[in-house]
């Protein structure tokens, strides 16, 4: 195990060795040294313009270290891995040299003379190398004429006591002195600088003026007859007081931009001791001409009345990241010019008409990041040059206070609806708020001058009452990303939002769980060229769904199985990453889409990849091999003809049975018709008919007029010329007088059947019991079928098998039932009379009786 790992760690370090070999080249301009481990400057091609020797070992350099570097125009020397020193004219034979850099390295040695031979100098970096003022009292700088820049930072420098020599730095426009340990500024020892205009003096982080008490009278003006673009005192711990005795001191100097972040200024939390700044804090500023002034990161927490009142020209205030709770009135009294006004990251909770009056130019206020929950309607109406308002990450609920200006920030507030918002703002951002109601956004589409519309974060879910078109030509953008659309469109309302938006260019609907697009919801966003569908449940894009303008479409993250080319062939550019693919057949023409079109793909070929079957998961459409989707076609066409006939057939035969289940009595008379159109056949020679009739009903009296319309109106030839059976039944044939069991008698053995129409009324009748008995007793002696059974009404199996009559005959025979359906009466009628004419005369004999042998008795 340990030969292993120090076989690992051998690698490593031969792997790093290589790395750091290949980083210390020189291609003839430029030579890059940084962490090889050189212990002193290299030999590099006389054409090197930069030189990088940085995070090495290098111990000193001397006049001897370079050879005549002509062209170099920049040398790193710093952050040295061991003390390092700089002899006496080190840099001679770099006399072009344009920037030095020996910051982050601990010089043990500095010459005085080590910066001379550089008269093209510009920028000197000698920040975090250890030195103390010496290197400002002892004319280190001296012959260095066209330097512009000089970097003193983190260093040790106890004073500012400049040598006279920087009086020769014509070309000085930036000094930082910042984390050094100066305790002062004045006069005296900055006096070398004045006459000069720099662009940046940087004394911020020194405990300026803040650690000993300062005689101001005898320090005076330390900037006196020098012009500051910018004057950086930020972060030396100045209270209100030392802020006033400062500018007091330094009154009528010319400063443009005074930073004076990081203060301790104004009372905080557990502490009162220190006093907010008032009127006579920045009093001394009044002939400054002072045009910026920052304040931010402080503890202010009341700006009290005319507290820049002096500051005519000042067009920036930066006030943020205080604690400013509460603006005194006036307080911006005299700020007529000011442009650009900071409040953000504050403890404000409501505004007041007053709190910005004598801001008659600011175009723009920053007031994100507090506690405001409520704006009185004027507060903002009198400002006319306002342009920006942002109001982002407050307690907002209402908006009724808005004014009619450009471009409104409103985004992280507490905003349930703006249906009553008055604008003509051109950009209105509204993310993550609490709107739920599509109305709401029909109302911000009405907006004339609107461009762009964020409302991104949202709860846009709801369609509530009725909205036609907007009416408008709408913005440009609109964002509409991470809200629940999905929720309002599935009810099929609003889907007619985007109509009348002829001017959008760019539709964001991303994460709104959409899983399809309402049909037409994009047909009138004619001039629409981006569309970003990414993040939703989309599982399918029809031609119909894309405006014909479209150029960049995103449906990225979705769970789209399949896509049609011709989508996309219009776009110049598609995100299809992180889909749910089916890699089939079906697939190939987007697979031979992806391998050959000239359209911008975005992200990774790798992320547009399968997600079915489980084989090709995970593999890039790209990379899916569609060999033998050819003979799958014509399986598949083959397979579908099939499909198509089976179904056609199934169709037909179900057709069928429907046909017959419900037209079966027309499809019954349709066949008698054709039986009558048939030629009849040769009449069958016979014995004459021994009996008188052909069937004998017997049926209860009281069901007569129910038989008469039912049957015999249909089957006896008394009643229709065209019934071809002779009947008897007791009404009529039997004869008067006579015994009534004699006529029962009479008719069932006159008769080849016997018709027995059972009842209710005939289970009561005991003479229709009496005839079917005879009628059984027949069938038992002739073993015949001669007795037919008619089930009439709703009599049950078990009504019939428990009557003591006809049970068992019910038990062993079978028997007729009555139809329900009308249509079935026909076909019925047609049974009856075959059963009527059909002979079913058995042969008389042992009837299927076994015989036994029976033994004689002796």
């Amino acid at each position: 195990m340990g030969r292993q790992l120090g076989r690992a760690l051998g690698l490593l370090l031969v792997a790093g060795a290589v790395a750091a070999a290949s980083c210390c080249v020189a291609d003839g301009r430029r030579a890059l040294y940084r962490s090889c481990n050189l212990s002193q400057v290299p030999p590099v091609p006389s054409t090197t313009e930069i030189l990088l020797l940085s995070f090495n070992y290098i111990r000193a350099v001397t006049r001897a270290s370079f050879p005549l570097l002509e062209r170099l125009q920049l040398l790193e020397l710093g952050t040295q891995q061991t003390p390092f020193s700089v002899d006496r004219e080190a840099f001679r034979n770099l006399p072009n040299l344009r920037t030095l850099d020996l910051g982050n390295s601990r010089v043990d040695f500095l010459h005085p003379d080590a910066f001379q031979g550089l008269p093209h100098l510009q920028e000197l970096r000698l920040f975090a190398c250890g030195l103390s003022d010496v290197v400002l009292t002892d004319g280190y700088f001296r012959n260095l004429g066209a330097l512009s820049r000089l970097d003193l930072s983190k260093n040790q420098i106890g004073s500012l006591e400049l040598h006279a020599s920087f009086r020769e730095l014509g070309s000085l426009r930036s000094v930082d002195f910042s984390l050094n340990r100066i305790p002062a500024a004045c006069e005296q020892g900055l006096r070398p600088l004045q006459g000069k205009a720099l662009s940046l003096l940087n004394l911020a982080a020194n405990g300026l003026y803040s650690r000993a008490p300062v005689d101001w009278g005898r320090c005076g003006n330390p900037f006196r007859n020098v012009v500051l673009e910018t004057l950086d005192v930020s972060n030396n711990g100045w209270t209100a007081d030392v802020t006033g005795n400062v500018t007091r001191a330094i009154g009528g100097s010319q400063i443009s931009s005074l930073v004076l972040a990081h203060h301790i200024m104004g009372q905080g939390f557990g502490f009162r001791n220190i006093r907010d700044p008032d009127r006579s804090t920045f009093a001394g500023l009044a002939g400054s001409s002072v045009l910026r002034l920052d304040l931010s990161h402080g503890f202010v927490f009341s700006l009290n009345a005319r507290l820049f009142e002096v500051l005519g020209d000042l067009k920036l205030l930066d006030l943020a990241h205080n604690k400013i709770n509460r603006i005194a009135g006036e307080a911006f009294h005299g700020l007529g010019s000011v442009q650009v006004l900071n409040l953000s990251h504050n403890l404000l909770g409501e505004l007041y008409d007053s709190d910005f009056s004598g801001l008659a130019e600011v175009a723009y206020i920053d007031l994100q990041h507090n506690h405001i929950g409520i704006i009185q309607d004027q507060t903002f109406r009198f400002l006319g040059a306002l342009r920006t308002l942002d109001l982002r990450d407050n307690a907002l609920k209402t908006v009724s206070f808005v004014p009619s200006i450009d471009t409104i920030f409103l985004g992280n507030n507490k905003l349930e609806t703006v249906s009553h918002m008055d604008l003509t703002a051109s950009f209105l951002e509204l993310s993550d708020n609490r709107l739920e109601d599509l109305g709401d956004l029909y109302s911000l589409l009405r907006v004339p001058a609107l461009q762009v519309l964020i409302l991104n974060r949202n709860r846009l879910s709801a369609c509530r009452g009725g909205h036609g078109p907007t009416g408008s030509v709408g913005p440009e953008r609109l964002f509409l990303g991470s809200n629940m659309l999905q929720l309002a469109w599935e009810t099929g309302r609003c889907w007619d939002v985007f109509r009348g938006l002829p001017r959008l260019r760019v539709l964001h609907l991303n994460h709104n769980y959409l899983a399809a697009l309402p049909p037409g919801l994009l047909r009138d966003l004619t001039a629409l060229r981006g569309l970003d569908l990414s993040a939703n449940r989309l599982s399918t894009l029809s031609r119909g769904d894309l405006p014909a303008a479209l150029e960049v479409l995103d449906v990225s993250r979705n769970q789209l199985l399949s896509l049609d080319p011709g989508l996309l062939a219009p776009l110049r550019a598609v995100d299809l990453t992180h889909n749910k693919f089916i890699c089939g057949c079906e697939l190939r023409p987007l697979v031979r889409w992806l391998n050959r079109t000239n359209v911008t793909v975005f992200g990774s070929r790798a992320d547009v990849r399968c997600a079915y079957p489980s084989l090709l998961a995970g593999t890039p459409l790209s990379s899916v091999s569609m060999e033998g989707c050819d003979d799958e076609e014509a399986l598949r066409t083959l397979t579908f003809s099939l499909f198509i006939f089976s179904t056609v057939g199934v169709t037909l035969f179900l057709l069928a049975v429907l046909v017959a289940a419900k037209l079966r009595g027309l499809c019954f008379l349709c066949y008698k018709a054709a039986r009558r159109l048939l030629p009849a056949g040769p009449a069958e020679d016979g014995a004459p008919d021994a009996y008188q009739y052909d069937a004998y009903l017997c049926f209860s009296g009281r069901d007569f007029e129910w038989v008469q319309r039912a049957l015999l109106r249909h089957l006896d030839a008394q009643y229709s010329s065209r019934n071809r059976l002779n009947l008897c039944f007791e009404e009529r044939d039997f004869v008067p007088g006579r015994e009534h069991i004699a006529n029962i008698q009479d008719a069932v053995w006159s008769s080849r059947k016997v018709v027995c129409l059972v009842s209710r009324h005939f289970l009561r009748d005991g003479w229709c019991l009496e005839a079917f008995a005879a009628a059984r007793s027949r069938c038992a002696s002739h073993l015949d079928g001669a007795l037919v059974l008619v089930v009439v009404g709703s009599l049950s199996q078990y009504q019939l098998r428990r009557h003591p009559a006809i049970g068992g005959f019910v038990r062993q025979r079978r028997y007729l039932r009555w139809p329900e359906d009308l249509q079935d009466v026909g076909w019925f009628l047609d049974t009856l009379s075959r059963h009527i004419l059909q002979e079913q005369r058995g042969a008389r004999g042992d009837g299927g009786i076994p015989l036994r042998t029976v033994a004689a008795v002796a």
